[in-house]
């Protein structure tokens, strides 16, 4: 059963510009699924439509079978679904214990055993809990954001190109994470321009063109496709 159910959204940034065309993506329990594509198919809108930060004109979310088509952000939140963007997704001036309080704003009463747990998990953070977020390298405050995420315990992660901008020792160390995440029982919905590592650690691969679904296949069938290779992956 799918812990997250998209059929046909149609969504956009207005009403006369529908980004999604009618796109469909599932994410199973325990999953992780890539979302890959060239640059203005649709990815990143997918993934806030998805998070209620863009409301679909047409089409259903259900997230355990619940619609949560229109509510807002952090009521989806509360069911359990967590959202990380791209860019401004940690507060740079507050320390990092403060960026993990803010990360379980919906839940305040057990925020403090949550960030205990979170620092255990990701040692670094722990290390450098009084520290203003604005000193850590990339990669540990790209590990910051999934820490807040993280601070409402939820079901299901969406994570918006959390590769961007960092170097190729620190993306395969954030991808590590990504899977001791997703193996402590989150589903992970993983949009990424590194491509090929996304589907490394993918079991599920959704590729988008021009707003549109253009094929869905288990991630290793993906990346052994010499054609989608060639045209997607650089080779």
């Amino acid at each position: 059963m799918s812990v997250l159910a998209v059929e046909g959204i149609v969504a956009g940034y207005s009403a006369a510009d529908e980004i999604l065309k009618r796109v469909d993506f599932s994410l199973a329990a325990n999953e992780i699924a890539c979302i890959i594509g060239p640059n203005g198919a649709g990815k990143s809108t997918l993934l806030k439509a998805i998070a209620g930060l863009i409301k679909p004109s047409r089409g259903s979310i259900r997230l355990n079978g619940e619609a949560i088509n229109g509510r807002p952000p952090r009521e989806i939140a509360r069911l359990g679904l967590a959202y990380v963007p791209q860019e401004h997704n940690v507060f740079p001036s507050m320390t990092v214990a403060e960026n993990l309080e803010m990360g379980g704003y919906v839940d305040r009463d057990h925020a403090a055993k949550r960030m205990d747990r979170i620092m255990q998990r990701f040692q670094v953070l722990g290390r450098k809990r009084r520290q203003a977020a604005r000193t850590l390298s990339g990669g540990e405050r790209q590990i910051l954001a999934m820490g807040m995420a993280l601070m409402v315990e939820p079901k299901v992660l969406l994570l918006d190109e959390p590769s961007a901008g960092l170097s190729p020792l620190a993306a395969a160390g954030l991808f590590e994470h990504i899977r001791i995440i997703n193996g402590d029982g989150v589903a992970i919905a993983l949009v990424e321009q590194n491509a090929s590592d996304a589907l490394a650690i993918s079991d599920r691969a959704y590729i988008l063109v021009d707003g549109r679904n253009h094929r869905s296949d288990v991630a290793s069938d993906i990346a052994a496709d010499s054609e989608i290779r060639r045209v997607f992956l650089g080779g």
